[in-house]
């Protein structure tokens, strides 16, 4: 019977995670670093599946999408213009019983400490989680610089070359994949809050009065990703932010929230920024940001809707929507449910014992040449290498046995089923195509 992975155990998903090479504790080996994660094979083959999905749900018939890799670091000059520098904090407090740090709007500080049980709170203060450095040798003023806590300001001081560049025109989006940090004051909950994490966002420019319109555009076509992905939309659900909750630069935000073991948590992130970002670094850098409407001949600064999800926190909420837990053979098995696009291994070949290696390896470089996220599995017998690509989430296993020498043919066994047919060894790499069409 399969569990409700509404009660899938944190501990439990950690340590698979770092049992079969997903994910690993950064410098583990000298004790780690709390909001710090490495990815190992697996990891990092889901995540570039992931990635690959999240691009593709961007192509649409409204305008085109184009990419753009910004630096990490940006001068202070452009995250004052951002409000980033006046805007980005988390209110903190000190236990002084303990020495240990939260932040103040988690806790309930009418009550005790939840690490020591006194009340001996710090006054609140504030928090401003961007890492900031020096770059170059000087130490004057102007050599300041931030790590950036969102990709999204590289797209909007970079608007006018892209722009002009691109060929494209109004409404178009730019999309980004990269590095953001933040200093969060409490790092928790594996990867869902980090402090050095990878997002994926997407500026839509378009005309003021066209914003609305592609803010509920957006709003719809982003639902519809996850459902893509097959994640289970029962756990989906489209949350609008109240006027206190607005950051500084949003004209309206909704977030997509997924139902964690630990409650409803934000996914992703749309918002209608208005043309606040383009007029902020207009007006602080002192260059033209607007575009020259030819229908009406006059210039306007575009507004923005961004859509904006962590794919570290994606590839958290993927881990837990396909943890199942059931009863095969009288024996407790556990396995990722992944589909099979998004899979990191989309198939595994066996031979059935070591003498059969050899053919079953031709079969396995046969299928690699067009298929490459596959593995060959040869140590402990076959039961034990079903559970461990099971474990893997490897939706199909192909046995190569003493049949296959004689008769041509190769077991496939589905991962969710556990179901085996036999299939001609000349139509594997039909059969692998076919199931792996989204």
């Amino acid at each position: 019977m399969t569990s409700d992975t509404t009660n899938v155990s944190l501990d439990n998903l950690v340590s698979l995670c770092k049992r079969r090479g997903f994910i690993f504790q950064t410098a583990d080996i000298y004790g780690g670093m709390n909001g710090f994660y490495d990815f190992s094979h697996l990891g990092v083959l889901l995540k570039e599946n992931l990635r690959q999905a999240w691009k593709d749900s961007l192509y649409n018939e409204q305008g085109e999408i184009v990419f753009m890799e910004g630096a990490v670091v940006g001068p202070e000059a452009m995250w004052i213009a951002s409000g980033h520098v006046q805007n980005f904090h988390d209110p903190m407090v000190d236990c002084m019983a303990c020495k240990h740090r939260f932040r103040a709007d988690h806790i309930d500080l009418a009550k005790g400490c939840p690490h020591c049980g006194k009340s001996a709170w710090t006054e609140v203060r504030t928090f401003n989680m961007m890492f900031k450095t020096e770059v170059g040798a000087a130490q004057a003023h102007a050599s300041v610089g931030y790590l950036r806590p969102e990709t999204a300001q590289s797209i909007f001081v970079n608007f006018k070359n892209i722009y002009s560049t691109a060929r494209v025109k109004i409404p178009f989006g730019v999309a980004q994949i990269g590095k953001a940090f933040r200093n969060e004051i409490t790092p928790r909950q594996f990867l869902f809050r980090m402090r050095e994490f990878e997002q994926m966002e997407m500026e839509w420019f378009c005309a003021p009065q066209d914003s609305v319109q592609a803010f509920e555009f957006w709003c719809k076509k982003r639902l519809a990703f996850y459902d893509a992905i097959g994640i289970d939309m029962s756990k989906i659900r489209m949350r609008a932010h109240e006027k206190d909750e607005l950051s500084h630069y949003s004209q309206q935000t909704n977030d997509v929230e997924y139902l964690f073991p630990f409650g409803w948590r934000e996914l992703e992130g749309i918002a209608h920024r208005g043309n606040y970002d383009l007029s902020q670094h207009s007006k602080h850098s002192g260059k033209d940001l607007s575009v020259f409407d030819e229908a009406t001949q006059t210039s306007y600064v575009p507004e923005v809707v961004e859509c904006s999800v962590g794919s570290d926190r994606l590839l958290l909420t993927v881990l837990f929507d396909n943890y199942r837990e059931d009863v095969v053979e009288n024996e407790p098995r556990t396995y990722f449910a992944f589909k099979p696009h998004i899979a990191p291994i989309k198939a595994a070949f066996l031979p059935l014992v070591k003498k059969l290696e050899e053919p079953a390896r031709a079969l396995f470089n046969e299928v690699k040449k067009s298929i490459p996220q596959i593995q060959f599995d040869v140590p402990g017998s076959i039961g034990k290498r079903y559970r461990r690509q099971d474990e893997i989430g490897t939706p199909y296993c192909f046995t190569y046995d003493f049949d296959s020498e004689t008769n041509g043919t190769v077991t496939v066994r589905n991962r969710d089923t556990t179901a085996q047919e036999r299939i001609a060894l000349d139509q594997v790499v039909h059969y692998l195509h076919d199931k792996l069409k989204k």
